[in-house]
């Protein structure tokens, strides 16, 4: 009767050590994964992405989603067709938006530089969200071209009120949008505290 009244005693002890380490495991779980998020979505470059969100009207963690999964922050990202720096600007699309800001000075290299590029990035997002006015059909346009996204918006088969995508028919852009909107909302569940 001794020995089962100690070995009673122990169970409780054994229990509540169990419960703290399992509480521990999933705390620290809990703060890897939070600080995991924090650095693969950082906020650099932040004077730049502040000035320019603003002058093009354009939502600053958008700016951010685009930079992350364009070019993970590298402003030296070319990718294998060609677009360049942080927003992977390709060459044709720098020429238009060069016209559009009247820039004469600027050359294609600059799209080397963090304030050039995220200047010329975030205009060409203002102007695609002005037209499309919302950021799946702006983001679709971005990577897949407007005149795409303006065909798929008159097709009742992809677009059931000519306004949003219901479908994108090309796998590449779908999984695009997919990723900047994850992004997207990544960055203002960690830094839109209000």
């Amino acid at each position: 009767m001794e020995k089962r009244r100690k070995k009673n005693r122990k169970h409780p002890i054994i229990t509540v050590l169990l419960i703290i380490i399992a509480a521990a495991i999933v705390l620290a779980g809990y703060l890897g994964y939070n600080y995991y998020i924090r650095i693969s979505h950082p906020l650099k470059y932040t004077s730049y992405v502040e000035r320019y969100s603003r002058d093009f009207n354009v939502d600053k963690y958008l700016v951010y989603a685009v930079i992350k999964t364009e070019s993970g922050y590298d402003p030296q990202a070319v990718s294998n067709v060609g677009a360049r720096g942080l927003m992977q600007i390709m060459e044709d699309s720098f020429d238009w938006i060069k016209f559009k800001l009247d820039d004469d000075e600027a050359v294609y290299m600059d799209m080397f530089d963090p304030e050039t590029n995220i200047r010329y990035g975030t205009y060409l997002l203002g102007f695609l969200y002005e037209e499309f006015g919302n950021v799946e059909a702006t983001m679709a346009a971005y990577h897949a071209g407007r005149g795409k996204v303006n065909e798929w918006l008159l097709d009742p088969e992809i677009s059931s009120d000519g306004k949003h995508l219901d479908t994108i028919p090309i796998p590449d852009t779908a999984h695009y949008v997919s990723k900047i909107k994850r992004a997207m909302s990544v960055y203002v569940d960690l830094y839109n505290k209000k």
